[in-house]
């Protein structure tokens, strides 16, 4: 399981992107990148973030550290800022978080060139999970020590938005044009003979499990917890073997 932290100090909020997570320090010391439970868009972009994760994690890309983070809101009542003291104060109990990268800068297409192997194997992933927030306007990369990290998680598997209709939903082709690293050639059919392999239900139960149960606790349509994580596996494992046929909008396609 993620390993379980205490938030201790919260030391300030992070104004970038659609949502507002908060950088914290732990009681193991680390400082850690904070998401509210208590956010706008609800614990399911938390379960994105672990799903997404831990299953890139596993693939062998680079994703900081992710932990759940126990937060008191009790830390909120020094917070000077009306909305960031709301958010503490409805995010009391387990809230996720990702190791800070110190150091790590922002990626900039313009100023780092990236191999067709890498940039396929980010395009193949993102297809995968159907993230669509990782675009030359927003990348949600990290660059440090000259290698790319992948951050911010909580835009994919649109599908769990609406149970019933995932099925249809995982079924439809990913949009590349936009990407990131559209430009660096990217060279899916490699990634998919790479990674397609990998993604079977062992390694999906192993990725759900990760989940904490109160962020699935309550779904509609699900007794338990366990049979939401089998929701989650089902359109990955499906979409893992032909995902990169349908990926759309690449240069150079026809």
């Amino acid at each position: 399981m993620l390993k379980e932290v205490i938030a201790t100090r919260f030391i300030a909020p992070l104004r970038e992107g659609g949502s507002l997570p908060g950088l914290v320090e732990a009681d193991d010391l680390g400082v850690y990148v904070l998401k509210f439970a208590g956010a706008g868009q609800g614990r399911k972009t938390l379960v994105a973030e672990v799903v997404c994760g831990e299953l890139a994690r596993r693939l062998g890309l680079r994703v900081p550290r992710l932990v759940t983070v126990e937060l008191d809101p009790v830390l909120g009542l020094g917070e000077p800022e009306q909305e960031v003291q709301q958010l503490l104060k409805s995010s009391g109990g387990t809230n996720f978080g990702m190791d800070f990268l110190s150091g790590a800068l922002g990626f900039d297409p313009l100023a780092l060139e990236v191999s067709p192997e890498e940039a396929g194997r980010i395009v193949w992933f993102d297809a995968l999970v159907n993230n669509v927030d990782r675009s030359w306007r927003n990348p949600n990369l990290l660059l440090r020590r000259g290698e790319l990290w992948l951050i911010d998680h909580g835009a994919t598997m649109i599908w769990h938005h609406n149970w019933p209709g995932a099925a249809v939903s995982a079924a439809r082709p990913y949009d590349a044009s936009d990407h990131a690293l559209n430009t660096f050639a990217p060279d899916v059919a490699a990634a998919a003979a790479r990674f397609a392999p990998l993604v079977t239900e062992e390694l999906l139960a192993e990725v759900t499990a990760e989940i904490p149960d109160v962020w699935l606790a309550g779904e509609p349509g699900f007794d338990t917890p366990d049979e939401l994580r089998l929701a989650y596996a089902r359109p990955l494992l499906a979409r893992a073997g032909t995902v990169h046929q349908r990926i759309h909008g690449l240069q150079g396609d026809q």
